[in-house]
């Protein structure tokens, strides 16, 4: 992904501004091609003002029996000048359109990745998609020619009045009435404009968000049958969608309706009474087909007037939901990343930790505290809800403690810049995701410099040599989205292989060996102890294998540290430890390759945050 651009980052970091303001932010550091492009435009449009007062001359030749050959040439070169000026405006306005969008659009890419994850969880990423595609594309006129064209247009309405004036200011005084009549009926409109694009544009976004919402579970939409009612909501989404696109073009069609409505009607008095002027002898013939010229010519500014003023609505609609993203918490990345060298093993400490994932929503956790230090193998265990994934969360610093103190090396995880604190840790979830990409791709995601040694070696240890040699170009192999190729036993290797490549100082494992058979869980269990050697090992472990092979074993229920110890210590002065093993919640020995169904994901149920 290209670097986002510095100066279109700064606008963003700022306090929120007038929407009229901010978009002319977002062309500003393209000026010089905009005021290229203006000028062209402008002369395009001065060599059509001009051409009226041609004919003029050509219909006074014509009467007065003079060579015409002379003044038709002359407009005739006028007009091919003038339209190639306007086409090289056109396109340098619209380039320049392309390059506005650019710039946001990076910019936008560089914020929502950088998006905190608590921020995330209340969002629709379809809507967030919305807002990164469809309402930057809406900048692209308005940011660039629709700001010249308001200038360009003004100035040209301008000078054929001033012209208007000189040929005949009482049918000057008609048309201006026309002219105040169409502004005083467009101050209505465009502000109604500005609203039903708003509102389509959010329409637009529930419908992404419900069509990420379907994608995101498609097997069990299927598998549930619950196709029609899906459709139904995407049906009824994207009927709104229309309706409030009707809206806008039934607004944006009587705004160009009244434009129209405003110019033909003066064209037809102004004819009235300009053919009574020429009977009277008041206005030459000459004269008034000028003037009715000049004013068919202002059908073009008038009507750029209104396009641009009706884009600019449109543009300052997609500004606001623009801003929106820039409002939201982000998260500071501090020092560049680097690779963790080889070094002792991180110290964690949770003091007094509470935890709530929204001041609104009940605590996670209640005052956790507990150290692992030095290599070795901690594991969590505690009933589906006890706040055991959390404690990984708190740790890379996905959420920060409500309060307490959570600590690597003695310092609060948030006093280490995010890259250097997560440079020391690897991390396998509990669902083991996989991104749509090549096998390469996935496993040097944390590692991209990992030498091709470094790459086999951590295949061996995580048993992908079969994968790799089944897939038809090996590591070069597409696996699909989310990994849909491959098993979800292989997708959990695949996870460890990528949390293993980064040699972190601090391992952190949710439940990674849940969809192993028992003998490549057996095989995984060995790298795992083999890391602990060397590295602080922390697992969230269901299975009693697990769990006796432990140095420390932290049990936590209802968010609160229950007691501390090895297996057997634990068996003997623990109930619910003792509870647990009995009751199965931790397995003797896996029999299949499949997840178990008690680990809580990172959010409770409670927070269904849209």
């Amino acid at each position: 992904m290209p670097r986002p651009d510095t100066e279109h980052q700064e606008l963003l970091r700022r306090a929120p501004r007038a929407p009229l303001r901010r978009l002319w932010e977002y062309a500003r550091p393209h000026w010089r091609m905009l005021l290229v492009g203006g000028a062209l435009t402008f002369l395009g449009g001065v060599t059509g003002l001009v051409q009226p007062l041609m004919a003029k001359y050509v219909i006074d030749a014509l009467g007065g029996g003079a060579p015409i050959s002379g003044p038709i040439l002359a407009l005739l070169a006028v007009v091919l000048i003038g339209a190639v000026i306007g086409a090289l405006g056109s396109f340098v306005l619209e380039r320049t359109g392309q390059s506005v969008v650019l710039g946001v659009r990076r910019t936008l890419v560089g914020r929502l990745v950088r998006l905190r994850v608590g921020e995330l969880d209340r969002l629709k990423p379809g809507d967030l998609v919305s807002r990164l595609t469809a309402d930057t594309t809406l900048l692209r006129s308005v940011a660039t020619s629709g700001i010249t064209n308001l200038f360009t247009s003004s100035v040209l309405l301008v000078g054929g009045i001033v012209v208007m004036g000189v040929l005949s200011p009482t049918l000057l005084l008609i048309t201006l009435g026309m002219i105040l009549a169409v502004g005083l009926l467009m101050g209505v409109v465009l502000p109604r404009i500005g609203r039903a694009t708003q509102a389509a544009q959010a329409s637009l976004g529930v419908m992404g968000s419900l069509l990420e919402r379907i994608f995101g579970a498609f097997r069990t939409v299927k598998a549930s049958s619950a196709e029609r009612a899906e459709i139904a909501d995407l049906d009824e989404a994207a009927v709104e969608s229309w309706r409030r696109g009707v809206s806008v073009a039934g607004w944006t069609a009587l705004a160009g309706t009244l434009s129209m409505l405003a110019v033909n009607t003066s064209f037809l008095v102004v004819l009235g009474v300009g053919g009574g002027m020429v009977a009277a002898g008041s206005m030459s013939v000459s004269s008034l087909i000028a003037f009715l010229l000049l004013l068919f010519y202002l059908m073009e500014p008038i009507s750029s007037l209104v396009r641009s003023a009706t884009e600019l609505q449109t543009g300052l609609a997609a500004v606001r939901r623009i801003d929106e993203v820039a409002d939201l918490e982000q998260e500071d990345p501090g020092a560049a990343r680097t690779e963790p060298a080889a070094a002792r093993p991180a110290e964690v400490c949770l003091t007094d930790v509470t935890f709530r994932y929204h001041p609104e929503l009940p605590l996670v956790h209640h005052g956790v505290s507990f150290e692992a230090s030095g290599p070795g193998l901690t594991a969590l265990v505690g009933p589906s809800g006890s706040g055991k994934t959390t404690v990984f969360s708190l740790i890379e610093r996905f959420y920060d403690a409500t309060s307490g103190s959570v600590r690597l090396d003695g310092t609060d995880v948030r006093d280490w810049p995010l890259e250097a604190l997560r440079s020391q840790i690897g991390y396998v979830e509990q669902d083991a995701p996989v991104l749509d990409g090549t096998l390469r791709a996935n496993l040097t995601m944390a590692a991209p410099h990992a030498t091709e040694e470094q790459l086999r070696k951590v295949i061996r240890t995580a048993r992908l040599t079969d994968l790799v040699e089944r897939l038809p170009d090996g590591l070069e192999s597409p696996i699909g989205h989310r990994g849909v190729t491959i098993s979800g036993g292989e997708r959990q290797r695949v996870a460890i292989a990528r949390a293993l490549l980064r040699r972190p100082r601090l391992l952190l494992m949710d439940e990674a060996t849940s969809q192993l058979d028992a003998a490549n869980e057996g095989a995984l269990k060995a790298v795992m102890l083999a890391a602990a050697r060397d590295t602080n090992v922390i697992v969230v472990a269901h299975r009693l294998s697990t769990v006796t092979s432990a140095e420390r074993i932290v049990v936590l229920e209802a968010g609160r540290v229950r007691a501390v110890g090895t297996h057997a210590e634990l068996v003997e002065r623990d109930g619910l430890y003792r509870d647990l093993a009995a009751g199965q919640l931790i397995a003797p020995e896996p029999e299949e390759d499949a997840a178990p169904a008690d680990s809580p994901s990172p959010l409770p149920p409670a927070r269904e945050l849209t």
